[in-house]
This record gives structure tokens, C-alpha cells and sequence, in this order.
């Protein structure tokens, strides 16, 4: 009922909005498959109406103007499903609620989807309650690496990367951080990098797929070359 009200009281400004309201995607997998920009909210709104948000922090900040300082506040939320979905989103505004809901507004065109799994040896139970392997992720000076826990285990990480993956679905996990751990927004975004290489890791520690070596064809001055090798020996 909530969901065919959003979709009747919300009119769509982009192609992909109209396709989302007239019910011709139906799923953010979908949308991220596609390579489309998500630059409406309401999208998220309909495709994941289960969505739960997190405040990381509310700070001041104040720049000089030509009429004097100007005081805003900054709002850092994370938001997630707690079934793959997560993102983190920046917000400002004159009062802290204003600045919240921007945050949530990024936050929502920033949706994207990790695949979750049981990459721990101890475990082996096949079920979604972890990350399927060690991944590493990098936001300015910030580092992180989470690496695949047995049940029960819980999820041992800071503060800023335990909201992370608690709201992605995660209940099991080690991690280890370096770096300016201290910034939250630098924190999260690094939990989040790390978790996005799940998605197309497939070689490499880091998440980088290997490449392969071309094998060159030998040009006819060394396969001449060659000939004249063999024919004198």
C-alpha cells in the first residue's frame, strides 16, 4: 500500500524514473546492471521501501560570506537494508533535520548492492551471514580490510565499520583498519569500497582482476630468424 502511494503521489523527471513507475524495472539489481545514474530518490524509495538510515555524526561548519559567517550544519548518515543494500550520503542545512534529510537523499542515489555469503573455513555452512572472501578497501588515507567469520563470531570492527556492515546485512566478520580512522565519513566510505569489490572480485587480494598476458604472434623477421638458427645447428 505504501509502495502505490509513492508511485501515484511522485512524478518522474528521468527516463529511468518513468520506467520505474510504470513498473518496467522492478528490482535496483536492475538499475546497477544497467549503468544508470539513479538521480532521483524516489527510485530507491520504491525499489527498496525496507530501507533503514544511520547517523554518524552532525558537525558545524561555517564559511565567510560578504554578509559575515555563515553556520551550517553537516549530517553523514549511512543507509541499508540489511539484505546487500548500503550507502553512505552527506548532507547540509540550516538545522540538523534539514542536513539529515539531504544526507538521506544522496545517500539513496549512491544505492548499491554486495553480495554476501560464507567465505570462512572454520564455517562452511553455505548460508549469507558473512562476506565470501577477504576484501580491502581505501578511502584517502583511511584502510580497511574485512576479511570472513564462522557463526556465532559476531562482528568484530570500530564503531563506524560495525554500523556498516550491520546495515548491509553482515553478522559475522573480522576486520582491521589503518590510517585516519578517527574521520567517519573517510571510515565508511572505505568499509563500503571494500564491500563493492565483492561484487566483481575474481582474482587478487585487492579486488583487481588479473590480467591476462597476450601471447604475440612471432613477426616473419624472427620467424626467418629461427629458421636460420635451426638450418646452421
Amino acid at each position: 500500500m505504501r509502495e502505490e502511494k509513492q508511485r501515484f503521489s511522485w512524478t518522474p523527471r528521468t527516463e529511468l524514473g518513468r520506467k520505474v513507475a510504470a513498473g518496467e524495472v522492478t528490482s535496483m539489481k536492475q538499475v546497477l546492471r544497467s549503468g544508470t545514474r539513479v538521480l532521483e530518490p524516489e527510485i530507491v524509495d520504491v525499489l527498496l521501501p525496507d530501507l533503514k538510515e544511520e547517523v554518524l555524526e552532525i558537525t558545524s561548519t561555517q564559511r565567510m560570506t560578504a554578509c559575515g559567517r555563515k553556520m551550517q550544519l553537516r549530517a553523514i548518515v549511512v543507509v541499508g537494508n540489511r539484505n546487500g543494500a548500503i550507502a553512505v550520503g552527506v548532507g547540509k542545512g540550516r538545522e540538523s533535520r534539514d542536513a539529515v534529510a539531504e544526507a538521506i537523499r544522496d545517500a539513496k542515489k549512491h544505492i548499491t548492492i554486495i553480495r554476501l555469503g560464507c567465505g570462512s573455513w572454520e564455517c562452511g555452512c553455505g548460508t549469507e551471514h558473512s562476506i565470501s572472501q577477504e576484501t580491502r578497501g581505501k578511502s584517502g588515507t583511511t584502510k580497511i580490510v574485512i576479511k570472513p567469520a564462522p557463526r556465532g563470531i559476531g562482528i568484530v570492527a570500530g564503531e563506524v565499520a560495525r554500523i556498516v556492515l550491520q546495515l548491509v546485512g553482515i553478522k559475522d566478520a573480522w576486520s582491521f583498519a589503518k590510517g585516519r580512522t578517527r574521520n567517519k565519513l573517510s571510515m565508511s566510505q572505505a568499509a563500503i569500497n571494500a564491500l563493492e569489490k565483492l561484487s566483481h572480485l575474481k582474482k587478487g587480494k585487492d579486488g583487481v582482476e588479473e590480467e591476462k598476458e597476450e601471447v604475440q604472434a612471432p613477426s616473419e623477421s624472427q620467424e626467418e630468424s629461427r629458421k636460420e638458427e635451426e638450418t646452421s645447428e
